[in-house]
């Protein structure tokens, strides 16, 4: 039995990784899918200083309260920032690492160093207002299938804006943990995503392509939840 923790992108919840969590608990794994601070089911908890750090000590304690180890951690968008963070404190209880059309920081970097212009622009904007959320990008924006956009747009709560200002510290547990994959959403073009892909086929990382759009998890979840189980099965 292989222990999953799944780890939403901005704007998202917990409730994105339904569909995926299903399969993968069919075939009698674990899988824990824990909102992170201020969005979804805990979007009424988000305050001026809700961030970045928040987040990664969400999935540690997750981690940790859960007595989890072995896990396969996976990071949607700017959840790889997230699970790199977690990877510097739980290091010990990471098996395996995946980057779900994710950002890979490196040490120093924000989500503003790494994000495309407009989302850049939207949380200088938010910080240079005096805002503490940023509203979430459409459905559509994100190439959303359409059946599916009408309810994504409704599940959608702002993020946090230190979320997008807070720089990583990170000191090469990433780097330490050996199972490491990059899962690309082939049909959602983005630069920064093109780029993260290339790096991990460079450094020899486990590399997947699904034809849709970014959130996978809505758009492919039998194509992502068989690439998880066959993750599981590299352990």
């Amino acid at each position: 039995m292989a222990t999953f923790v799944l780890v939403h992108g901005a704007w998202h919840g917990a409730w994105c990784w339904r569909r995926v969590a299903r399969l993968i608990m069919r075939e009698g794994h674990e899988v824990f899918a824990p909102a992170l601070t201020g969005l979804g089911e805990r979007s009424h908890l988000r305050r001026p200083e809700t961030g970045l750090e928040t987040h990664i000590l969400d999935v540690v304690n997750e981690m940790k309260w859960q007595e989890l180890g072995e896990v396969i951690l996976v990071g949607h968008s700017y959840g790889g920032l997230v699970i790199s963070g977690a990877a510097e404190l739980a290091e010990r209880r990471i098996a395996a690492l995946v980057f779900l059309d994710a950002f890979v920081p490196e040490s120093g970097q924000a989500l503003v160093d790494l994000a495309p212009p407009p989302v850049r622009q939207a949380f200088l904007a938010a910080e240079r207002d005096g805002s503490f959320a940023v509203p979430p990008r459409s459905a559509a924006q994100f190439h959303v299938n359409e059946k599916d956009r009408a309810w994504v747009d409704a599940q959608c709560t702002p993020q946090p804006v230190l979320c997008g200002l807070q720089k990583l510290t990170l000191d090469g547990a990433r780097e330490r943990i050996a199972r490491k994959a990059y899962i690309r959403a082939a049909a959602y073009p983005s630069a920064p995503f093109d780029a993260a892909l290339k790096v991990a086929r460079a450094q020899g990382w486990q590399t997947y392509e699904v034809a849709c759009g970014h959130d996978v998890m809505v758009d492919a979840p039998d194509r992502l939840a068989a690439i998880l189980l066959g993750e599981a099965a590299r352990s």
